[in-house]
């Protein structure tokens, strides 16, 4: 196996320690759990909303960072993850975990002190679910490992909603139940057409375990359960007419892309970049591909749309069902 490159003398730059945290993965974060806390309503005011809000962004960047710290071997070995710090030796591993364990002390307890210790119990379960349930135990052991640990990105607005009111009632736990069948669709799309890095990788991805064609039925099947429930809120009081239109409407187009998907040969073979060897963009992809990349883009516009119609009605009188 390939390990990354480490120097003796750390040559770390700031933004080094900034993309540890997963930028991309860390606005999806914050935004949902902003989410969670706004439509849970309650009495935070707002400097103890900002805080809660810092420390579950905090703590996902924590946990992205234990992540590559744990994963720097294996990152090394994929094209889209190489150029990460710790895989290319910019940061060295006992650094990115020593970032990791000082960001998710402090903003488990910096949550706990300024909201409440269920926010901050949530905040700490999150944090172990992925770094090390989810990456030592489930990542290299069984195909099913995006769906059992894809429950670490659900977290996010149960939390916000804790922070907010001091308790999780079921209606945190539908917006949990949203991301965390709309993870599956999104990740193995990618996957179809990354499988020759995780296949590299000695990781069991869906793709790479059960075959592409097994990967598109259930991508599939998921669709339809995952759009079933993101419709649901419209009809459970905790979303009015312009949810409902969102989210019928998106689902359409989601339910369209994840059956051309299943009916097309997306990762049947390996994409034009594996084949000889270069770098490749993460939209980047041969045209058998494509129908499993438009799946996995969109999956981010409509997941961001439900979270954001949630948003629109807390704050304006957009009339219930």
């Amino acid at each position: 196996m390939t390990e990354p490159a480490t120097p003796a003398i750390s040559t770390a730059q700031p933004e080094d320690f900034f993309q540890l945290l997963k930028p991309r993965v860390m606005s999806v974060v914050i935004f949902t759990a902003v989410v969670g806390l706004v439509v849970a309503g309650g009495d935070l005011d707002w400097l103890s909303s900002a805080i809660a809000i810092l420390c579950i962004a905090i703590g996902a960047g924590a946990a992205g960072s234990l992540n590559m710290a744990l994963e720097g071997e294996t990152d090394a070995l994929m094209r889209r993850t190489r150029g990460r710090p710790v895989a290319a030796g910019r940061v060295r591993k006992n650094d990115a975990m020593a970032f990791g364990v000082i960001l998710s002390i402090f903003s488990v307890m910096l949550l706990g002190m300024t909201t409440n210790w269920l926010a901050g119990g949530l905040l700490l379960l999150t944090i172990l679910y992925y770094a090390v349930f989810y990456t030592l135990l489930l990542k290299r052991r069984t195909p099913q490992n995006i769906v059992i640990g894809g429950a670490a990105g659900a977290f996010p607005p149960v939390i916000g909603w804790a922070a907010a009111t001091g308790s999780a009632p079921w209606q945190a736990w539908v917006l949990f139940l949203i991301i965390f069948l709309w993870t599956p669709p999104h990740s193995w799309a990618l996957a179809l057409y990354s499988a020759g890095d995780y296949a590299k990788a000695g990781i069991p991805m869906m793709p790479v375990a059960r075959g592409a064609k097994s990967t598109r039925l259930q991508i599939w099947l998921y669709s339809l359960i995952f759009v079933a429930v993101a419709v649901a809120p419209a009809f459970l009081g905790m979303g009015g007419w312009l949810y409902l239109a969102v989210s019928a409407l998106g689902g359409l187009g989601f339910l369209g892309l994840a059956f051309r998907l299943w009916r097309s040969r997306a990762g049947d073979q390996p994409d034009k970049a594996e084949a000889v060897g270069r770098e490749a963009a993460l939209y980047d992809v041969r045209v058998e591909a494509k129908p499993a990349r438009n799946l996995f883009a969109f999956s981010i516009l409509y997941l961001l749309a439900l979270f954001a119609a949630l948003l629109v009605e807390s704050f304006t009188a957009v009339p219930g069902l």
